[in-house]
């Protein structure tokens, strides 16, 4: 079976690619790159070159630092583990409020988006918006008030029979 699998031919295609201006109406191949992608090369070579320097000399500083401190560590674990596990806990707590509450906004945001979409005004005035409460709490105060009525009714119903 693999060998009749081995045998088969496998057809590539080749597509070149050719970058042309069409500034002259003909083609004006170019060959090489731009000066301004040049420049960006140029420009960013150093500041790589020195950020990767220093992230070279961060990381030694820390190895040497945990070298020295290990001694330390081992010494005071009775301690610092219950305070590692402590201050944990606590960034935990702090960065699962923060997501919650960042989740909480942005789906407050898309329902409110949504809302303004179905409406078909994209702004509010401030007096609409207070009409619009207005309203609808009036017509929440008028359905619980049928709604009670309902309930008032069927309980006298209920005492009757």
């Amino acid at each position: 079976m693999a060998d009749r699998d081995r045998n088969l031919l496998h057809q590539v295609q080749v597509h070149p690619q050719h970058r042309f201006d069409h500034q002259g109406g003909g083609k004006n191949y170019q060959s090489g790159p731009s000066m301004s992608q040049v420049l960006v090369v140029l420009t960013l070579l150093p500041v790589g070159g020195t950020l990767l320097a220093l992230a070279g000399l961060t990381l030694t500083g820390t190895v040497i630092g945990l070298t020295l401190a290990t001694p330390l560590f081992i010494i005071f674990s009775p301690v610092l583990v219950p305070a590692a596990i402590a201050v944990l806990m606590g960034v935990a707590g702090f960065l699962s409020s923060g997501a919650f509450g960042l989740t909480g906004l942005s789906s407050l945001n898309y329902v409110f988006n949504r809302l303004m979409r179905v409406t078909g005004t994209e702004q509010l005035d401030l007096d609409q918006a207070k009409r619009r409460m207005q309203d609808m709490a009036g017509y929440v105060g008028q359905k619980t008030k049928e709604v009670g009525q309902k309930i008032d009714s069927k309980a006298h119903e209920g005492g009757r029979t």
